[in-house]
């Protein structure tokens, strides 16, 4: 089984975004276990099994729900992992 770990920033209102990647990963990976937990500020860290692949705070983009399932799939077939893609940033305004 795989585990993907989602840490994700609640003053954001990141919990959507969590619970949208969770719905889509368990409908397309049935044993897939996805916790989704509060955490600093601005994160929304992605990690499978213990390994990090994708960090918004790193990136400032989200994941692409795609890629993620990608390395869940990998890590079933016990192939290691790489970084996901983020997704493109829209509505962004600087400043």
């Amino acid at each position: 089984m795989v585990n993907v770990d989602v840490e994700y920033c609640g003053a954001c209102n990141f919990s959507l975004q969590c619970q949208l990647l969770r719905q889509f990963l368990v409908d397309a990976a049935p044993g897939v276990q996805v916790s989704c937990r509060q955490g600093r500020r601005g994160s929304f860290e992605v990690t499978i099994d213990d390994q990090l692949v994708h960090s918004k705070l790193a990136s400032l983009a989200f994941p692409q729900h795609q890629s993620v399932l990608d390395q869940v799939q990998r890590a079933e077939r016990g192939e290691p992992l790489e970084s996901v893609q983020a997704a493109p940033i829209k509505d962004c305004t600087v400043m």
